[in-house]
């Protein structure tokens, strides 16, 4: 598949995040398959899914494209760090590959640039995590695919804040040609509405379709204010 046939596809349309965090209940692939099958039966349009074997077993289950994805501790970069992870995710059948693209050192000192050029050789596109307006005008000059809000909030120097970062998808979409996809923190459907008339080419959402223990404890701490 080009950019251009998937971007054509996605045009508009949610990109489903079927993740679970470290001793989560729900971190378990036939689980995560349930998920992602639950989100097409849904009508997304892709699945965003981390892991060489998550993203092999819903690459197999499901007739959309994949948004692959390897995160390889918690701190710095590390969604999908290296080369080697993103060609790990690449032979596990994602159409495209997700990876920070923010300007902190990776942690074997290679640059982004070189994972786009590893992953297109590979015959796979790439998706660049940012968190700032500046890194994605790099990541788009350096050839990425897509550009995602993906991190704005998570990285240090980054604005704090409960909704997701409209203000950067509206800046990204009028400075680079490629698609900006809007991620984190986009809890409503009427959000992630607004992401797109503020330029998103796509949404992706995760925590508030697919976490149901997030989501349970958000209605705890609801329930316990004053």
């Amino acid at each position: 598949m080009t950019a251009q046939d998937l971007a054509d596809t996605l045009k508009g349309r949610l990109i489903v995040s079927c993740q679970a965090p470290p001793g989560d209940p729900m971190r378990e692939t036939a689980t995560l398959v349930r998920l992602a099958l639950s989100a097409v039966a849904g009508g997304g349009s892709a699945i965003r899914a981390n892991e060489p074997e998550v993203v092999a077993a819903i690459t197999g289950a499901v007739d959309l494209p994949v948004i692959g994805l390897w995160k390889d501790g918690d701190t710095g970069v590390y969604i999908t760090p290296t080369v080697r992870h993103a060609l790990a995710i690449v032979e596990a059948g994602a159409a495209v590959v997700a990876a920070d693209a923010t300007d902190r050192p990776r942690p074997d000192g290679s640059a982004f640039a070189e994972l786009v050029t590893a992953v297109h050789a590979a015959g796979a596109l790439v998706m660049a995590d940012v968190s700032t307006l500046a890194e994605g005008i790099a990541a788009a000059e350096q050839g990425a695919d897509f550009v995602s809000t993906t991190l704005s909030g998570y990285v240090p120097g980054t604005p704090k804040q409960t909704g997701p970062d409209l203000g950067l998808v509206t800046s990204l979409s009028a400075a680079i040609s490629v698609p900006v996809v809007a991620e984190g923190r986009i809890n409503t459907p009427e959000e992630a509405a607004e992401a797109l008339a503020s330029g998103a080419h796509s949404v992706v959402v995760g925590t508030a379709i697919t976490a149901p223990t997030a989501l349970t404890a958000r209605f705890v701490a609801g329930l316990a204010r004053p």
